[in-house]
This record gives structure tokens, sequence and C-alpha cells, in this order.
């Protein structure tokens, strides 16, 4: 451990698996202790499975096998009171705040006749107003000098990508939600700057997580087939990036929240980062 990050308390939306429990585990090991929130509960429109109590127990763990603390909450993100709670009882437990991860995302895809329009609410409400949420409610306890690291999304900046009508309304909400939040970014981290608080959102390509790897999304990408499975659509994959892989790992977009978290980016705020591999450039005369 280099501590980095040593003295600083870290609040992380959607903690309890994938690129959440990864930003914990990378924080803690720099000398963050963390305040870890995750709903553990399934949302209706959401067909692959949300995290559960376990999961969010699993990332205590390695947590606190890094002789770090941690507080952990359940709380939905679309609920701000829930989120308020969370953060108070963390902020007294770990004596302040520094750094706020607003990572908490979903991505419903049903289509057809299954297709509802909750199916849009839902997926704005967790990807947009959800991170609207865990910064009001961090706002209050957090420190001069800290951090806001906001999860965007490559796709959902390509129009065609994830809002492409075989997505489904889920698909257009979070393509929207995901977009709203590089304004949303710029607006705020000029409220926060006299504060010197800065505002950066992180947007990644494939990510190797739940919201990759599942049925609904590999049914999207090969119709043709009843049950399609990994090396089904392995192939489209690595078409969507530059570089010839098929996704990053959490690890690779907990390396730049570690950056944006640490007074090494003391000075960027308000600014849109790709970890992505390439994507964006390569399909954005295709779809944009």
């Amino acid at each position: 451990m280099s501590g980095r990050l040593e003295g600083k308390v870290a609040l992380i939306t959607g903690a309890a698996r994938g690129q959440g429990r990864s930003h914990a585990v990378r924080l803690a090991e720099e000398g963050a202790d963390i305040i870890a929130v995750d709903i553990c509960a399934q949302i209706e429109s959401n067909l692959y499975p949300l995290s559960t109590p376990e999961d969010l127990a699993e990332t205590q763990r390695l947590v606190e096998a890094l002789d770090r603390r941690i507080v952990t909450r359940q709380a939905d993100v679309r609920e701000r009171a829930q989120l308020r709670e969370a953060v108070e009882a963390g902020v007294a437990e770990l004596g302040g705040l520094d750094i706020v991860a607003a990572n908490a995302g979903i991505m419903p895809m049903r289509q057809g006749e299954d297709a509802d329009a909750m199916d849009f609410v839902d997926a704005s409400d967790v990807d947009l107003l959800g991170v609207m949420n865990a910064v009001a409610a961090a706002i209050p306890h957090l420190r001069d000098h800290g951090s806001i690291i906001v999860t965007g999304s490559t796709a959902g900046m390509l129009k065609g990508a994830a809002d492409n009508p075989a997505f489904g309304p889920g698909g257009a909400g979070y393509s929207w939600a995901k977009r709203t939040l590089i304004s949303y970014v710029e607006q705020m981290c000029l409220a926060l700057a006299p504060r010197f608080i800065r505002v950066n959102a992180i947007h990644p390509t494939n990510v190797n997580t739940h919201l990759l790897h599942n049925d609904e999304l590999y049914r999207v990408f090969r119709p043709d087939l009843e049950k399609p499975e990994l090396d089904d659509v392995k192939a489209a994959f690595v078409a969507w990036q530059a570089m010839p892989i098929p996704w990053v790992e959490p690890v690779d977009i907990s390396n730049l929240v570690l950056f944006l978290a640490s007074a090494e980016s003391r000075y960027i705020t308000g600014q849109q980062i790709r970890v992505d591999a390439g994507s964006l450039i390569k399909h954005a005369g295709a779809v944009g």
C-alpha cells in the first residue's frame, strides 16, 4: 500500500460487486476507508440478476482484509432519503467524506411484447437520478479538495448503440441517462469549483461484469440463437473496440477512479474520460 488515499473516506454506490467492488478494493489498497452502498435486491424490469446481501458482505470482507474500515448499507439510489441515511451513518463512523464514486447502474433489456415504459423509467432513475441523489447526499459532508467520479458509458455516448431498438426502452433510458450525465458533470464542476472539489466522468467500454455477461445481452447480439453463450457473442464484443479485446477488466476502471480520487488530479475537473480501447473513435463516424 503506497497510501495515495491515506486518511480519506470514499462513498461508492453499486459497491456489492462488479466495478463498484473493484473500486472499493482499489481505493482501500491505497489507504481509503469505504462507505459501500448497494440495493442488494432485484428491480423487476431488469431481467439479469442484481446484487445480493452476500455480495455486499464479500466486498466488506475484501476491504477489511486490507485493514481498512468499511461501513456497508443496503440502499436504493433512486431514493434520496435512503442514500442520505447511508451517507450520514458512514460519515458518523468514519469521520468525514472526501470521495464519491457514483457507480450504480442498470440496463433493462426487455424487448417486444415484454417491453414496458417502466424499463425506460427504471434505467434513467438508477443511471441518472441515482447519480444525482448520491452527489446530493454527499455534498453536505464532502470536504474541500474532494473528488466526485461519475460512471458514464462509451456506448451511451454513441447514438445507435445502447439506444438501438433491439435493446428496448431500457436501452433508450440507459443511453439518455448516460448522455445527460455529460452536461451534469460539466455544470456540477462549476458549482463545486470554489471549494476545489473536482467532478469528472469515466466512460467505460464493455467491462467484464454482470451487465455484459447475461442472457439478455447475449440474445440481443445473437437473436438467431435460442440460448447463445459467450463463445457465440465474443467476436462481436471484440469488434466493438479498436484494440482487439472483448472487454476491459473492472480494475482498469478502478485505476482511473484512483487517479481522479487522488491529489494527482487536483486540477482536473469537468472532464469526460473514456476507458474504451478506442471504441468511440472507431464507431463515431458510423453511428454518430
